[in-house]
């Protein structure tokens, strides 16, 4: 059970909180389960829209898609297959040791979403938006509604997560990475199109867009204020999405306005686990909630954190300022700088696969699991 798990993951993360009884866990998951109805078996029906339903990569084009039951929608952007050298050289200027050694990576070709996910979007899942609509007789039901349904959506937040600095076409942020993959799942159901976060891999390809140097755009950072929010420009908040030049491949933010989720666990040796060959569509997927990759650098943060093979890793005091023990599963109240965009492969996964990438976190609530067991915290 979703919530169940997630429950426990915060758990892991949280030493001041003792693990729970089974028969306490399971009243945590009757309780949720009950909020939420049953899912239905297999995967709906894709909705039709143009430029979205490609089934070899030269057919790929960009596609706008709107959200069922809103006229809220998003861009995707089509990437060919192809190759390229993951992490920073050893004489790029700032360079961290956790960007190396460089390894030859190989990708299938996917989407990604045009821009960093909006407020718009992200507040039709966060505040059931859509059901609200649909209820109330303003929208139309959906075949693909009762799979979205099923979804566990967040907490009623504590506080107004932008934190004043807008709503309406600015990036969503605070998320949890586990927050933002249930986003991807829920849209996923609600358009019968595979959607995701991106993996570290996928994300850098996207961000370098055929280029070597620290930045998309070059190596001089005096050219950074074209193309990128950060600490020296963006008067202390985000900005809204889309407003400086994109990147070779027609990609908006991604140095700056918010830091990005990807899949990935943050290891502090950067690709040595990798190994000297070269890597087809590598993903290190996460055992421990802490720590995960962020990538992209931000508005709150110096040039060189928004380098195309700049990483940051997750902490727990980005939920320093939650009031709630255990810690939200949602909510990262202090990480104002932290955002998603979407990845969509043109390969629709099989279900297993799908789960897959929604699911991150079952190898760590194993761990949890097993300690538990054993009588440890």
């Amino acid at each position: 059970m979703l919530a169940l798990l997630s429950f426990l993951c915060v758990l892991s993360a949280t030493s001041e909180a003792l693990l729970p009884s089974a028969s306490s866990l399971q009243d945590v998951a009757d309780e949720q389960d009950s909020i939420y109805p049953p899912m239905p078996a297999g995967f709906p029906a894709a909705r039709k829209i143009e430029g979205a339903s490609a089934k070899l990569e030269g057919a790929m084009t960009p596609y706008a898609e709107e959200i069922p039951g809103s006229e809220v929608h998003f861009q995707m952007t089509p990437l060919k297959a192809g190759s390229f050298l993951m992490g920073s050289p050893a004489e790029e200027e700032d360079r961290e040791d956790n960007e190396g050694p460089q390894v030859e990576v190989s990708l299938d070709p996917f989407w990604i979403g045009t821009h960093e996910v909006t407020w718009d979007e992200y507040q039709l899942f966060q505040f059931k938006l859509d059901i609200q609509s649909r209820t109330g007789g303003e929208v139309v039901a959906t075949p693909q509604d009762s799979w979205a349904d099923a979804v566990s959506r967040p907490t009623p937040p504590y506080v107004p997560m932008d934190f004043e600095m807008g709503v309406e076409g600015f990036p969503a942020i605070c998320m949890t990475q586990f927050a933002a993959r249930q986003y991807t799942k829920w849209l996923s159901y609600k358009t019968g199109r595979f959607y995701r976060l991106p993996t570290e891999a996928e994300w850098e390809y996207a961000c370098r867009a055929g280029t070597t140097t620290a930045y998309s755009f070059g190596d001089d950072t005096d050219e950074l204020d074209d193309h990128a929010w950060h600490f020296d420009n963006a008067d202390d908040q985000y900005q809204k999405i889309g407003l400086k030049k994109p990147n070779p491949w027609g990609l908006y933010d991604m140095h700056g306005n918010v830091a990005e989720w990807v899949l990935d666990a943050f290891t502090k040796d950067g690709y040595a686990f990798l190994g000297d060959e070269a890597v087809h569509a590598p993903l290190n997927k996460p055992i421990e909630l802490y720590p995960r990759t962020v990538r992209g650098g931000s508005w709150d943060d110096d040039p060189e954190v928004l380098r195309s093979a700049a990483r940051r890793k997750s902490k727990k005091g980005w939920k320093v300022q939650d009031p709630q023990l255990p810690k939200s599963i949602w909510y990262h109240t202090n990480a104002t700088f932290v955002g998603f965009r979407l990845v969509r492969p043109l390969k629709q996964p099989t279900a297993e696969e799908m789960s897959y990438y929604w699911e991150a976190d079952r190898d760590s609530i194993r761990e949890i699991q097993e300690r538990q067991r054993q009588g440890g915290r």
